[in-house]
């Protein structure tokens, strides 16, 4: 179903520019924000709660603390 959108010039270069960014045509960018926005597509948080949801409290907190390494970055990788 087509659907016209007037966007200003403004927020369509910055549209055009995060998208190529992510390596995404503008269709596919501003289809996934309304995807994220009426909630039909997950964010990270999201996916690891519903994956963690079988776990017991105390192996979900192995697991945060697992995953925290994630979370850090050592300036010497990057050299």
């Amino acid at each position: 179903m087509p659907v016209s959108l007037r966007i200003p010039p403004k927020k369509e270069e910055m549209i055009r520019q995060a998208a190529k960014k992510e390596g995404k045509t503008k269709t596919a960018f501003i289809l996934d924000a309304i995807d994220e926005k009426l909630g039909l597509e997950a964010n990270r948080e999201q996916l690891i709660r519903k994956a963690a949801g079988w776990l017991t409290p105390e192996d979900a907190s192995e697991l945060r603390e697992a995953l925290q390494v994630f979370e850090e970055i050592h300036e010497g990788d990057w050299k």
